[in-house]
């Protein structure tokens, strides 16, 4: 194995989960509106071929970089940024457990056990990191923390087919009770700190999945909309209004990987958008919920150029 090749395994960063996560949210937000615009379900289909190989991709690279030089993963494990992208492997199983339990019901099956075991351990690894810490500095927060907390909320929504009710309830309830705490911790951080450095302002985009998914999740266990959901997603559609007023603080800052952190949060909030419309009926949702979909398969199509651009010119997979 030549010099490059054992950099570019060693710098593979585990934030390329996040363009697994990004293309799997786009198929899921495609199966629940294909319907609706009368797609073919071949154009599914494919996309979860695609999902699916890109996922078996990353693993397979990440896994060589575990393999092949462990102190680099040792390294990811311990940094106080990167370790949590780490759960974007675990939620990138959650989802595939999604977008499988129509077409692939026993590969959903294991695709949730896995990713659910995978990130309540990876959970219970980084609070206690962050119980037990002696180097992060308030500057290393930022909204990236919450993707160890979001994979709970995400849990349930394949968890109600396969899973007894009581598990789905614990790691909802994990989810909700984290998120309200480490919001607080973030919003203090962001207001009365410096500002977070720009390869992680997309992360920006993240504030508004947590309530989405918690509000689908919820009402896959309920069966209902009540004060409660309409509360959940209430709380998304405002962060969601409130990451676009940002988008001149956006459109200032070079491409970087991280830029797949706007992809999720945008099909979270879409597809909640769509769960309500079916639940209630409202037109005005429905063309909201459209609206979102086209927005972001427009997002995953110019996200996904701007890395094989990247990729090409060998500007992925570098040292920091």
């Amino acid at each position: 194995m030549n010099s490059l090749l054992k950099a570019r395994i060693r710098n593979f960063p585990v934030s390329f989960f996040a363009v697994s996560m990004g293309l799997t949210g786009c198929l899921i937000a495609l199966q629940k509106v294909g319907p609706i615009l009368g797609l073919s379900p071949v154009v599914a289909k494919i996309l979860l071929d695609v999902a699916l190989v890109v996922f078996s991709i990353i693993a397979i690279a990440y896994s060589s970089k575990i393999a092949i030089n462990f102190s680099a993963f040792r390294a990811d494990l311990n940094h106080p940024v990167r370790m949590h992208f780490l759960p974007t492997f675990s939620v990138s199983l959650l989802l595939l457990a999604i977008a499988t339990m129509g077409p692939m019901p026993i590969l959903s099956r294991y695709f949730w056990m896995i990713g659910t075991v995978a990130h309540l351990v990876l959970t219970l690894y980084t609070l206690t990191i962050w119980l037990q810490h002696s180097h992060f500095k308030i500057h290393h927060a930022n909204p990236s923390w919450f993707i160890p907390i979001l994979g709970n909320l995400v849990v349930p929504v394949a968890g109600a087919v396969h899973a007894p009710v009581f598990v789905n309830w614990f790691f909802l309830c994990v989810g909700l009770f984290f998120w309200v705490l480490l919001f607080a911790v973030l919003l203090n951080r962001l207001i009365f700190h410096e500002p977070i450095q720009d390869k992680l302002v997309p992360t920006f985009s993240i504030l508004m999945a947590p309530p989405a998914i918690g509000f689908i999740s919820y009402v896959k266990l309920t069966g209902k909309i009540d004060l409660f959901a309409m509360g959940l997603y209430s709380l998304a559609l405002f962060l969601f209004l409130f990451v676009c007023a940002q988008w001149q603080l956006f459109r200032k800052i070079r491409f970087y990987l991280s830029w797949w952190a706007y992809s999720f949060p945008l099909a979270a909030m879409d597809l909640a958008t769509v769960l309500l419309f079916h639940k209630t009926g409202n037109p005005a949702l429905k063309t909201f919920g459209l609206a979102l979909f086209f927005g972001l398969v427009l997002l995953v199509v110019f996200l996904t150029a701007l890395t094989v651009k990247d990729m090409t010119k060998g500007q992925i997979c570098i040292e920091e």
